[in-house]
């Protein structure tokens, strides 16, 4: 492991400089060796970023200047590392994890999904600053996700149970022109599904919005609910489980929308762009009284989605 110095030093009575570059060195996690030198694990990127912090202190009146640290022994890389440590960043959000839990009975729907969104964006920055993860990171991540299952089993009691199966392929041809069924008032993972079937599964598909999953007929093939054809198996949400049911897990794309879908509807590994969709899909919703509308114009946002990831994967 190698890592980059960022020398700088500023005039007293530059404030404005010096308050933008702390917030600079602040948003990159660089952790302090010293007054004025800042360290940064080496990456692709680090000596870009940390040129540009240097470039905001020269501007401000100071001087900043970039070094490459090597030779260091496995005790001296040891100690550089341990300066990195999150472990009190992920403490302070745990006990508001835990504080959440507790009251939630107390607490109106609004109130308890603000206060988990504003939970989640602080483990997300903490995630996206913690060059070396460790197990006090998978511990808090194990607190949010069992938060977020008591919240969504509280506010959707119908949502599907995840079944511990095999997931069979299937063959798309035994599967045209069907009536898929799933429940009204979709959300992300129903409104990801639905997008699926229609674009790479059936594309003739008639999708059913049910009042209840008991409704669902025979013949029918219901998704995301117990007992449907296609629900959560395993770690998989539904989402996840029609693509590898008719083999589209080979894709990188749709495997990218696949893992936003999954931490949209039960949490797990962040995604940087999840937060953005999420309110984009909540103004659609509360927007659009009518599922088949509001799967229409969702299926345009997961379009445009994938074919982001396209450009990316390539």
């Amino acid at each position: 492991m190698s890592f980059f110095a960022l020398f700088i030093s500023l005039p007293t009575k530059a404030s404005t400089g010096r308050m933008r570059v702390w917030r600079s060195v602040k948003a990159l996690g660089c952790a302090t060796l010293r007054d004025g030198v800042y360290l940064l694990p080496e990456s692709a990127d680090t000596a870009a970023k940390l040129n540009e912090v240097a470039m905001q202190a020269v501007e401000a009146g100071g001087s900043g200047e970039v070094y490459q640290l090597s030779g260091c022994d496995e005790a001296r890389n040891i100690t550089l590392r341990t300066l990195f440590d999150r472990s009190d960043e992920y403490a302070n959000i745990a006990v508001e994890i835990k504080e959440l839990h507790q009251n939630l009975t107390a607490l109106d729907v609004t109130t308890t999904t603000r206060r988990l969104q504003s939970l989640v964006r602080r483990f997300e920055q903490v995630v996206h600053i913690d060059f070396f993860p460790g197990e006090v990171q998978r511990q808090t991540l194990g607190l949010l996700d069992d938060l977020r299952d008591t919240i969504t089993r509280r506010m959707h009691p119908d949502e599907p149970t995840a079944r511990l199966v095999n997931i069979p392929e299937l063959d798309p041809a035994a599967y045209q022109g069907r009536i898929w069924a799933t429940r009204a008032r979709p959300w992300v993972d129903r409104l990801a599904s639905a997008w699926l079937i229609k674009r790479f599964i059936d594309q003739h598909a008639r999708i059913v919005w049910l009042p209840n999953p008991d409704h669902c007929r025979s013949g029918w093939l219901g998704f995301d609910f117990d007992g449907a054809t296609f629900s959560h198996a395993g770690t998989k949400v539904t989402f996840e489980v029609l693509m590898t049911s008719f083999r589209l897990d080979s894709d990188p794309a749709l495997v990218r929308l696949g893992e936003l879908v999954h931490y949209l509807d039960v949490g797990g590994l962040p995604v940087a762009e999840a937060a953005g969709i999420e309110t984009l899909l909540a103004g659609l919703q509360a927007c659009e009284p009518d599922d088949d509308q509001l799967l229409a114009r969702a299926c345009a946002v997961f379009d445009w989605l994938l074919k982001s990831y396209e450009d990316k994967t390539r």
